[in-house]
């Protein structure tokens, strides 16, 4: 059974960062595509970021240059490394197995002076 394990979220102040972990069961992240999404209250579930198969990386416009996904293979786990961030980037975070069923729980993001 594919499980996965959202960590690493928390209060940050603008302009801080936050490196948030998926870590991933039953599945391999070197032969899946992953994603990072994120939901604010009242609004819809959005993409953040993907990592293809081959490493290749893609991102939402609005988090360019601040967001990095990243994998280590042998860890079986994917990264959002945040920076710079900004009250609106408050929300739940999920770590999704693209083209899955398979979704974490999420990870609360507050950023907050």
């Amino acid at each position: 059974q594919v499980q996965l394990v959202e960590s690493g979220g928390g209060l940050v102040q603008p302009g801080g960062s936050l490196t948030l972990s998926c870590k991933v069961s039953g599945s391999r992240v070197s032969t899946s595509g992953m994603g990072w999404y994120r939901q604010a209250p009242g609004h819809q579930r959005e993409l953040v970021a993907t990592i293809a198969t081959n490493g290749m990386p893609t991102y939402a416009d609005f988090v360019k240059g601040r967001f990095v996904i990243s994998r280590v293979v042998v860890r079986n786990t994917v990264y959002l490394t945040m920076n710079s961030l900004e009250p609106e980037d408050t929300a739940v975070y999920y770590c999704h197995k693209l083209e899955s069923v398979y979704w974490g729980k999420g990870t609360q993001v507050t950023v907050s002076s």
